[in-house]
Order: structure tokens, then C-alpha cells, then sequence
């Protein structure tokens, strides 16, 4: 599996009334690969993260999982300033989960590799400006790109951010006990710090 084969193989995925799959779009599948090739040109102790599926104001508009067009733009991590200027973003939008992570990241000298248990965005019925839990089958599916992304990475440590990231990690790799971080929106900022911080 080559980092290549893995876009292509996220790009042949359809999209539906309920799902929309961004890396069908050349430019997003595009960001994601800068991303992976940003990742995994570094050295160091790998750490990968998983998270429940893009939201609408964020990855499913830039591609990388916990990221928005805004924290391009607010935080100088250097992962962000190495991608700024060349990834495409058709529109610039702010998302909580995402700024709550990059205000974390900001002050570590760490960068982990997110994804996420249904790498597409869920959205409800007609609603594409919407979010919603994947379904059991969504992670179903998601575990295989899961497993990909892993191979593609070998981290060292991995772990879910909240209960659906968990489920992901369950099913795609049902002999480990991964460690779940609370996720930070409603109200789990700081249980996620804590999280965070037992991590690096």
C-alpha cells in the first residue's frame, strides 16, 4: 500500500443523500496527500489519532482530519505553516473541534496524525451543511481505510478521540485496548487537555 494507492482508493468511494465523500474532488484528495507526505516525512515517536468523521465546516472542505480553513490562518504550528500556501481551500470556515485542537497543539512540539473511523462526512438526508454520527455500517466501512492508514504510518501509540473514534479503533484492530481521550466539544475541553497531555 502506497500513500498514492490509499487516495485513489478514497476517491473511488461514492457519495449519497447522507454522505458526502470530499476526496472525490482532485484538490481535496490533493491536501490530503500534502498531509500524509508532511506526516510521514517526520521523525520521532508517531502518535495516531482517531477521531468520528469530517464536519461540514472542516475536514470535509480541507481534506485533513481536525482541521478548517481557519486554523490555517490563526495558529503558526508548524505542520499548518508548512501546508498553508499550498493546499486549496475553496472557502475559509471555523470549526470548534478543530480550533480546540490547534490551540492544544500550538503550545507542544508534537504533531499526531489524525483520522478518523469514517474517513467521509455524514450528514442527515437533503442537509449537506450538517453533521451526524456515522452508522455502525459507516464504521464498518471506515475500517479498512483505517487499517490502511496504519499500515501507512506504523505508529507507535495510537488512540480515539470519543466514543466514536473508539468504536472505529475497536473494529478495525479488535485485538488492541486503545486509549479514548474525551472529546473536547460539549463541554469535554478540559477532560480532552488531560487526555492529551497523558498522551504526549
Amino acid at each position: 500500500m502506497t500513500t498514492n494507492q490509499f487516495l485513489r482508493d478514497l476517491g473511488k468511494h461514492g457519495s449519497s443523500e447522507t454522505v458526502y465523500n470530499p476526496y472525490r474532488n482532485r484538490n481535496t484528495r490533493r491536501n490530503l496527500g500534502l498531509y500524509l507526505e508532511y506526516m510521514l516525512s517526520r521523525s520521532g515517536h508517531r502518535v495516531l489519532l482517531v477521531g468520528e468523521a469530517p464536519g461540514h465546516k472542516g475536514c470535509a472542505i480541507t481534506g485533513i482530519p481536525f482541521t478548517s480553513g481557519a486554523v490555517f490562518q490563526r495558529f503558526d504550528h508548524p505542520l499548518l505553516v508548512a501546508l498553508k500556501d499550498r493546499i486549496h481551500l475553496p472557502k475559509v470556515a471555523a470549526e470548534n473541534t478543530a480550533t480546540m485542537v490547534w490551540e492544544y497543539l500550538s503550545g507542544k512540539g508534537v504533531t499526531p496524525l489524525f483520522w478518523n473511523s469514517f474517513p467521509f462526512h455524514p450528514h442527515k438526508p437533503g442537509e449537506p451543511d450538517s453533521n451526524r454520527p456515522p452508522t455502525p455500517g459507516e464504521i464498518s466501512v471506515g475500517s479498512g481505510f483505517l487499517e490502511q492508514i496504519a499500515a501507512l504510518y506504523c505508529p507507535e501509540t495510537i488512540a480515539a478521540i470519543g466514543k466514536q473514534g473508539l468504536k472505529g479503533l475497536q473494529q478495525a484492530f479488535p485485538k488492541e485496548s486503545p486509549v479514548c481521550i474525551r472529546h473536547p466539544s460539549n463541554g469535554g475541553k478540559r477532560a480532552f487537555i488531560a487526555g492529551m497531555d497523558d498522551i504526549f
